[in-house]
């Protein structure tokens, strides 16, 4: 009896073994269509027919765009490193109870949590064409601040994309704002 059950799990599993086999000749072979090595296709290119001037003119940043978004990264790292400072202060104290010291480890937690989300919504941003991002999470929702003049009918879309495949947010709670030139 031992011998046969040997056999039939050794069958399945060879017929398994053989299914994905085929399966994988079937969808992974190449296209027939012969291809140049370095050939390159692009997916979702725009084509533009304005100058090479007016490209840079309109991605480059005015100074106070850039001080903005400088100052604005500035002020919100000082904070952010300020209460991780103030959680660890709270941690190293004597007559800290066990429940202030895990009230303050789950908010150190979910501020780096904010923190990660922030930076990898701000990345997205710029990948989809931004010159540059701010994005704050908050207990009320989310902001992403770009510059206004890239703002457009779809530019809100692509926010609110990126926004909402990084962190579980309703459409309503996302606030965009153009920064001033």
């Amino acid at each position: 009896m031992k011998i046969q059950k040997k056999h039939v799990i050794s069958a399945a599993l060879l017929l398994a073994l053989g299914a994905a086999v085929y399966v994988n000749w079937q969808f992974g072979s190449a296209p027939n269509t012969p291809k140049q090595l370095g050939e390159a296709s692009y997916v979702s290119a725009n084509v533009s027919t304005a100058t090479a001037d007016q490209r840079v003119a309109t991605s480059a940043l005015s100074r106070k765009q850039e001080n903005f978004f400088a100052s604005e990264r500035i002020k919100r790292q000082s904070v952010q490193d300020k209460v991780i400072d103030e959680a660890g202060k709270l941690f190293n104290l004597d007559g800290t109870s066990e429940e202030d010291k895990s009230a303050a480890q789950k908010s150190v937690a979910d501020m780096l949590k904010n923190f990660t989300v922030q930076e990898s919504i701000e990345s997205v941003v710029k990948a989809k064409g931004f010159s540059d991002c701010l994005c704050t999470v908050s207990d009320a929702g989310v902001t992403v601040i770009v510059p206004k003049e890239q703002l457009n009918d779809t530019a809100a879309l692509v926010i609110d994309d990126a926004v909402t495949s990084h962190y579980s947010v309703a459409y309503e709670n996302i606030s965009i704002v153009g920064a001033e030139a």
